[in-house]
């Protein structure tokens, strides 16, 4: 190979090097960027456990067209999730909610005088109770706004969850409202809420907002960090 031959070799390959970043700097630019990338689907609610008490599913619910919750500030949320009992002899009881978006409200299922949960079972607490043996999931998934997830253990959870929950706990849920909100709740952000059980302890859990039909998405943004932006890549 002569020494001409050699350096026209090196020179193409210099050349596809710059064209490659330049298509990659071009598409970072052009595309959109991960954090902020419109989402179709509703958020899939966070979880957590303390000692025997499991919670799944938990958000605040978006509001619905002609509901008297509007998720603005001054007016009232509902957070929904599904309270699961892994203990085998004692009852427990969510005794009270604190969250700086406003006062919670707990209404226990119909016919219950306290948000108890009985050993081996689960307690969900919803918009409204649903018609069928479960919640339907959307196209994509996801439980419809409002309404618990099942409450079996999955990738998400810890294992922890027993299956022997209660037959439909859906059909009878207790409400969970947040009264004179102290500012707009965003879907996308999510916001810390302590929840205190008589025998099991407090949990704080960072809680999303269900993102409705539609809503720009940003990954890992807590109510803290709203407003601020970091670019680059």
């Amino acid at each position: 190979m002569t020494a001409s031959t050699g350096a026209r070799r090196r020179m193409v390959s210099v050349a596809a090097l710059a064209a490659g970043a330049a298509l990659v700097l071009s598409g970072c630019g052009a595309g959109q960027i991960a954090q902020t990338a419109t989402q179709v689907a509703a958020v899939n609610g966070n979880h957590a456990d303390i000692d025997r008490i499991s919670l799944r599913n938990v958000h605040i619910v978006f509001p619905a067209t002609g509901t008297d919750y509007t998720n603005a500030k001054g007016g009232k949320a509902i957070i929904a999730l599904s309270v699961i009992n892994n203990g085998e002899t004692v009852t427990d009881e969510l005794t009270s909610i604190a969250t700086d978006l406003g006062t919670v409200k707990i209404t226990p299922p119909a016919g219950a005088s306290a948000f108890q949960i009985a050993p081996q079972q689960t307690v969900v607490a919803a918009a409204a109770p649903t018609t069928g043996t479960a919640a339907k999931s959307d196209e994509h998934g996801a439980t419809p706004s409002g309404t618990a997830a099942p409450t079996t253990s999955g990738s998400h959870g810890t294992g922890q969850a027993s299956d022997k929950a209660s037959a439909n706990p859906e059909q009878k849920p207790g409400l969970i409202e947040i009264t004179g909100l102290t500012k707009d709740i965003t879907p996308g952000l999510t916001y810390p809420i302590t929840f205190n059980f008589k025998q099991n302890g407090t949990v704080t859990v960072q809680v999303p907002v269900d993102a409705g039909a539609a809503t720009e998405r940003h990954e890992g943004q807590t109510a803290a960090t709203e407003g601020e932006h970091k670019g680059g890549h």
